[in-house]
């Protein structure tokens, strides 16, 4: 079974979950492409892929998993350094975390935190620019700033903390698809539905 997946997504929360299903299904081989390009599932450069966004291909079977959010994180380490921001004013005394701006999610305004709260169009500084979200989770976890992030990343380690909690970033769906002549398949049906129960646990 060939899953692609986002980066921020394959590399935190799906592959540690997968050891309950390597060990329910020991019969299926699972290969994992993270990516930040998307494998064509139509041609079958994957099995079945986990989208951000609605997909427009007619001929893929499309599940909505979750509507994801995202939050403001840092770490321990950080606060206790720099002191907690309690609001966007408090920003501009801060060091952020950015995403490259090669970097083309499919929502708009990624580096929200760059310009929040501002109102004359400026934006600030950040102290460091990765272009993929795990690379911004590493350096939050590494305590090098304050970042945006998914919030199914910041509630699943230990080494972050929410912060500003009124604060309002970009949100996005997580589709699952698949080819319309894998639909019957029983490797793909055992995968959907493990996958829907666990989000389906993150959300409770």
């Amino acid at each position: 079974l060939r899953i692609t997946t986002p980066v921020g997504f394959g590399s935190t929360w799906l592959t540690e979950r997968l050891g309950e299903f390597i060990d329910r299904y020991p019969d299926i081989q699972i290969s994992i492409v993270v990516s930040e390009d998307e494998l064509d599932v139509s041609m079958r450069e994957a099995d079945v892929a986990v989208r951000i966004g609605k997909p427009t291909q007619p001929d893929l079977v499309q599940r909505k998993l979750v509507t994801m959010s995202h939050a403001v994180y840092a770490s321990p380490t950080y606060l206790h350094e720099y002191g907690t921001p309690h609001s966007y004013r408090d920003l501009d005394n801060h060091r952020l975390l950015a995403f490259d701006e090669t970097l083309h999610p499919p929502f708009s305004n990624i580096n929200w935190l760059l310009e929040a709260g501002r109102r004359d169009g400026t934006r600030r500084k950040p102290v460091l620019r990765v272009n993929n979200v795990y690379g911004i989770f590493r350096a939050a976890v590494a305590g090098l700033g304050i970042a945006s992030l998914p919030e199914y990343m910041g509630r699943a380690s230990r080494d972050l903390v929410p912060i500003m909690p009124e604060a309002e970033g970009p949100s996005y769906e997580l589709y699952l698809v698949y080819p319309e002549e894998l639909r019957n398949s029983k490797r793909i049906g055992v995968f959907r539905d493990f996958i829907v129960r666990k989000i389906g646990e993150m959300r409770l």
